[in-house]
């Protein structure tokens, strides 16, 4: 029989809806048993894509007799840490306070006030190598709880009123200066894997929005080291195992230092920074191999990871068939069962391909070597082995869909949807815009704006998630501002000015809903949520940019797009409060760093007019976005379209000159002659 989870529409929460745990969601019900039976509550905190969760409930929750101590002795909680980041950050925060350590599963046991008591992750269901089964650890909580309740409660205090300290933004006068990007950039590069590319030793996360900073300080600086670092890491990433080498897009991290050995769950926002990385690196390089990597990320996400709506789902699951890896590791007799003899010989020295295997008996498809390397070893010229690879992919990957596939956590979650948006409109301008082939990006990009403003925004508010035609919770900081990023991104692919005013719109709600005029600060609940023991506010950008420093990016953007400087005030304020981070941990602050370049830059101003169709307004986009200006805004008026410019100073007053599609720059409050020729466009912004 079901329990209560059967009527979540999460994927992670509907896994458990046929436990024999007695699971409520969260929410008022919960907590009023919990008051009433005079019961500790049990958060259980996970994802739908997480190995241990799975391994946690087949071991625990899936077994009658610790489900039956579970349910005489607590009340039970299941929590999608993807819906409610709000409530993962407070327990998170507070498990490695009390621990020194976290992740997923989290499993924290609170009061009915809300108050954390105990927490963990992973627990076993037995007494194992040290570990206290989860059973025992039920027992203890439950017999503290009875017998130490004042100190519980005092100690739970004690942890908010700490953490509530830790969270308060620091007071910050020093003037921001471009000596925090020369010093954080010093501290990468401290930190980088110069052997193997990236940072750190395993397991190695790709840090996207770190190596977006080093090649906006690139360009800031031209100082080659900077573009150094980016090209070993991504170079080294597009040929690992990270990388789906047979269907594009890229696994959460690698279990090794050497990129080849992934956990194998694929992440929508992992894939939209990588996207959006590859195009700048390409923008910078001209490389054809980021082009190549960007173009299979984006298209293996309207191939598995898109919804007939134009909703991007958000994860893929590392396991099918209950084997991690199953569904993308392959032997040497399967791929010669497929491509034949001549071209298994190619396809497995390419992609490293052994009898022994690299993975558990089986091989994970790497590049070992550059193309030219090996065709030289082969004896074909470069074409002719990129032929062979390309032929034996597409026939590899036709097999490979005929197998069981992970299961795709497919809820549409509104900040994660954005940083998708904004890949995929910046791909509709650098990969489409003036190369004259069909193009599917910016129609995808359109699609998927399309429905998070119709599906996911009540009046002035967004909520966080949709699913089955259901959308629910109210959206976060995060939302709000990843949202706002894609928006302005998209209105540079159309040209279409009903994506800044939905931007403007939505960033005068975030700064209601989100900004504490008393501590200066954003934080990331707002007005309409729930108060929960602590108010989360998460300054770091860990795998995805922190609603703060994307809040303070698009603020400090829509300023120069309005003209109004209150946003302008209101960015920098948050800027400031990040400058310590910036300085003793720029792995864990690139987008900030990102920002801070932004607003030390004086930015170009540039402003299109003319039929977004026309061949010739194409040919100017195309120059723009032919190079990569970090600190530029651009803005521009489909004439076709009967919109008006008002609040918008870059177009007031603007028009096509003789007719003919024409681009306006200006800069540190001058303006230069207006331009109808691409070429001349070109050297100006050169």
């Amino acid at each position: 029989m079901p329990n209560r989870l059967i009527n979540e529409t999460s994927p992670y929460l509907l896994q458990h809806a046929h436990n024999p745990v007695d699971w409520y969601p969260w929410g008022e019900e919960a907590l009023r048993r919990a008051r009433e039976e005079d019961k500790p509550i049990l958060v259980s905190i996970g994802y739908s894509a997480c190995h241990w969760c799975h391994v946690m409930e087949r071991e625990s929750f899936e077994n009658e007799d610790v489900a039956r101590v579970m349910n005489e002795l607590v009340v039970s909680i299941k929590v999608d840490r993807e819906e409610r980041p709000d409530l993962d950050q407070v327990y998170m925060t507070a498990v490695q306070t009390l621990t020194g350590s976290g992740g997923w599963p989290l499993n924290v046991f609170i009061t009915p006030e809300g108050k954390p008591i105990f927490g963990g992750t992973y627990f076993p269901p037995e007494d194992r190598d040290g570990a206290a089964g989860f059973p025992r650890v039920l027992r203890a909580v439950a017999q503290a709880y009875r017998t130490r309740r004042e100190e519980l409660s005092g100690a739970g205090e004690k942890l908010g009123a700490q953490l509530r300290r830790s969270l308060a933004p620091g007071p910050v006068v020093e003037p921001l200066t471009a000596d925090v990007l020369k010093k954080a950039y010093r501290g990468l590069q401290t930190q980088f894997d110069y052997e193997n590319g990236g940072f750190g030793a395993a397991p190695k996360f790709p840090h996207s929005m770190a190596l977006d900073f080093l090649l906006r300080y690139y360009v800031r600086t031209n100082e080659p080291p900077a573009l150094q670092i980016v090209e070993a890491a991504l170079t080294a990433m597009a040929r690992g195992g990270i990388h789906d080498q047979l269907g594009g897009g890229f696994h959460r991290y690698s279990t090794d230092a050497h990129w080849l050995a992934p956990h194998f769950e694929k992440m929508l926002y992992d894939n939209a920074l990588l996207a959006r990385l590859y195009l700048h690196a390409y923008q910078v390089t001209g490389k054809p191999l980021y082009r190549a990597v960007a173009a299979d990320t984006l298209d293996y996400v309207v191939r598995e990871m898109t919804s007939p709506e134009g909703g991007f789902y958000s994860a893929q699951d590392a396991d099918s068939e209950g084997v991690e890896g199953k569904f993308y590791v392959w032997t040497q007799r399967e791929i010669l069962q497929v491509i034949g003899e001549e071209d298994a010989r190619v396809f497995n020295r390419y992609f490293g391909v052994t009898k022994e295997g690299n993975f558990e008996g089986k091989s994970i498809l790497y590049q070992p070597q550059g193309v030219e390397a090996i065709a030289e070893e082969l004896g074909f010229k470069p074409q002719e082995l990129e032929e062979i690879i390309l032929r034996s992919k597409k026939r590899l990957l036709e097999a490979r869909q005929r197998r069981v596939k992970p299961a795709t956590d497919d809820k549409v979650l509104t900040a994660w949807n954005g940083l998708m948006l904004a890949a995929f409109a910046e791909a509709a301008n650098i990969l489409c815009t003036g190369h004259g082939s069909p193009c599917p990006y910016g129609d995808v990009a359109r699609a998927n704006a399309n429905l998070m403003l119709c599906e996911l925004k009540q009046g002035p508010l967004l909520l966080r998630s949709y699913k089955d035609g259901q959308a629910k919770i109210p959206g976060y900081l995060e939302d709000y501002a990843n949202l706002i990023d894609g928006l302005l991104a998209l209105h540079e692919a159309t040209l279409e000015l009903r994506w800044l005013a939905e931007a403007r719109a939505l960033a005068d709600t975030m700064i209601d809903e989100f900004w504490d005029d008393s501590e200066k600060a954003f934080y990331d609940t707002g007005r309409h949520h729930e108060a929960l023991f602590l108010r989360p506010r998460e300054a770091s950008d860990n795998v995805t940019p922190s609603g703060n420093s994307n809040a303070a990016s698009v603020l400090l953007r829509l300023a120069v797009v309005t003209g109004n400087r209150d946003y302008a005030g209101l960015g920098a304020t948050a800027l400031r409060s990040a400058k310590g981070m910036m300085l003793d941990y720029p792995a864990g602050a690139g987008n900030w760093l990102s920002t801070l370049d932004f607003y030390l830059s004086a930015p170009k101003e540039i402003a299109i007019i003319g039929p977004r169709d026309d061949p010739r307004t194409a040919a100017l986009l195309s120059a723009v976005y032919s190079r990569f200006i970090p600190g530029r805004v651009l803005v521009g008026r489909d004439t076709t379209l009967n919109e008006a410019v008002e609040g918008l100073p870059l177009l007031e007053g603007r028009d096509m000159v003789d007719g003919r599609p024409t681009v306006y720059i200006c800069e540190n409050y001058a303006c230069l002659q207006p331009v109808t020729e691409p070429e001349e466009l070109r050297r100006l912004l050169a």
